[in-house]
């Protein structure tokens, strides 16, 4: 499902050459749910981006369902990422103006669907995450648990085959932390989907199927 080979990313500015990855080369097969770990700012996020397609290589190929990325222009990036790739992060990057319902259908609203069939995919998505009795209730008045389950809701109501998590647990306790862990694993095992996940958590990563750690932007394991 996606495939990564011989990634390198590098930041410059006039004086300064810093290397996030290097020569990183990674295959992550459809159905499996891998999760990377390292020390903060080893490249975790940096390889979570350029697998999610919102940031490029200097370096290197991606592929993604036998498609290579590279030269693709921006509108049809942008399409296929929001068909094929759904997003979860620490912070929930929810819009506190609009209630739960109006947050999970924002990533449709870029698809040729109609109100009714958005509304249905997120009332569908709410349900899988516990949520169907807080549709009308707005991100403050939701609890941090809560909240990334709207944020999972979020990512999947439009069906990816990808969902990519960074940090997901990162900002709640334990408790919490084991719901939504639960929750990624029932959609790895119940709905097929491909899941990668950046934690700092050794618990959380030994429940994946596969562990990736990076050092300094290169993969020691």
């Amino acid at each position: 499902m996606i495939h990564l080979e011989n990634i390198e990313k590098l930041y410059r500015t006039d004086t300064i050459e810093t290397v996030a990855l290097h020569n990183i080369s990674l295959h992550i097969d459809k159905g499996e749910f891998l999760s990377v770990m390292g020390p903060s700012g080893c490249g975790k996020s940096t390889l979570l981006n350029i697998i999610g397609l919102l940031d490029v290589p200097t370096r290197g190929q991606v592929k993604i369902d036998n498609q290579i990325l590279g030269n693709m222009p921006d509108k049809k990036l942008a399409r296929f990422r929001n068909q094929k790739i759904g997003f979860i992060f620490q912070s929930f990057h929810l819009i506190n103006d609009l209630p739960v319902m109006d947050n999970v259908e924002l990533p449709l609203l870029y698809r040729n669907s109609t109100a009714r069939e958005r509304r249905r995919l997120a009332s569908e998505a709410l349900e899988k995450v516990g949520l169907s009795n807080r549709i009308k209730h707005f991100p403050s008045q939701l609890s941090g648990g809560q909240k990334q389950r709207v944020a999972i809701a979020r990512a999947i109501a439009g069906s990816p085959e990808i969902i990519l998590a960074d940090e997901p647990t990162g900002n709640l306790d334990s408790t919490m932390g084991n719901e939504i862990m639960n929750i990624l694993l029932t959609l790895n095992s119940s709905e097929k989907s491909t899941i990668v996940m950046v934690t700092h958590d050794e618990t959380m990563a030994k429940k994946t199927h596969r562990l990736v750690r990076l050092f300094d932007g290169s993969q020691v394991q």
